[in-house]
């Protein structure tokens, strides 16, 4: 099975990420959370466009993909769990578990140095979010992230299927706790103890910076609650909350594919954001 899993490795993702985009754009017609300020329709084409574009820069400069490093590692004896004999199914959950911690601490060290916001706020400049929100990254945040995960693969010698699974999750939640669905209250309640839902990751696009800067997960929730930014609920509330980044409200800059590629280059709201940054007034913090 693993070997199938492995051989299939790309179109089990395809799969995985068609299916999951396809539940959750039903789930967003018959019962969105919010109004779109946007055209959908011109969103989606320029948000999945870059999308496209990700994917083909990431098999151009990666072919062997995160999978193919866990396979080196393994060959090579890299890692942590290719050095200790462990049970094999206690490498595939700490890593997937693992991994996870690391795209939190990673996500935010994009909020808290300016140069790395600046390519984050690619993702965070949307002006309404959505499923497709969960897969709108610069390029070139890509391939930093795909970095700082290849080094952590190695360093823990993740099995390839660990891998294979982490991205699937990964990937599927990111769309699922993006995407405009209304849910109830007490089902969020109960899911938001285990995952990140769409209510708890919402906040984190708030215009408010303070709400920017909370709720990192994107898979697992404990990581904000164990190390403090987790925030349950928007001051303003759901349909009252503003979406996106106070410097760029026009959607010519905001959600234009050409715009979306040069965003991290112009403009200001860089310091405004960066985490820990104090602002100071006749000597007393704001």
């Amino acid at each position: 099975m693993e070997d199938i899993i492995l051989k299939n490795e790309a179109t089990i993702r395809l799969s995985f990420f068609v299916g999951v985009l396809f539940l959750m754009a039903l789930w967003e017609v018959f019962l969105p959370k919010r109004k779109l300020l946007v055209s959908k329709a011109f969103r989606w084409a320029n948000n999945l466009s870059l999308v496209f574009l990700n994917t083909f820069l990431l098999r151009l400069l990666f072919p062997a993909a995160a999978v193919g490093v866990a396979v080196f590692a393994e060959n090579t004896g890299w890692g942590i769990f290719n050095y200790f004999d462990f049970p094999f199914w206690v490498a595939v959950i700490f890593s997937v578990v693992f991994l996870d911690l690391v795209i939190y601490l990673q996500h935010v060290m994009f909020h808290a140095v300016p140069l790395l916001w600046r390519l984050h706020r690619v993702h965070h400049a949307d002006l309404d979010i959505d499923v497709t929100t969960g897969a709108r990254f610069h390029p070139f945040e890509i391939i930093l992230s795909m970095l700082i995960k290849f080094s952590a693969i190695v360093i823990l010698g993740a099995p390839a299927l660990a891998v294979v699974i982490f991205e699937i999750i990964l990937n599927a939640m990111a769309m699922f706790n993006h995407s405009n669905v209304r849910m109830f209250f007490w089902l969020d309640s109960f899911l938001r103890l285990f995952v990140v839902t769409p209510d708890m990751h919402r906040v984190h696009h708030s215009i408010k910076t303070q709400e920017t800067n909370s709720n990192f997960g994107f898979n697992l929730s404990l990581w904000d609650r164990i190390f403090g930014t987790y925030k349950a609920q928007p001051d303003e509330g759901h349909t009252g909350m503003t979406i996106g980044i106070s410097a760029f409200r026009d959607k010519k800059i905001c959600d234009r594919l050409d715009n979306m590629l040069f965003l991290p280059f112009f403009g200001k709201g860089v310091e405004d954001y960066a985490i820990n940054r104090r602002k100071f007034s006749n000597g007393k913090e704001n």
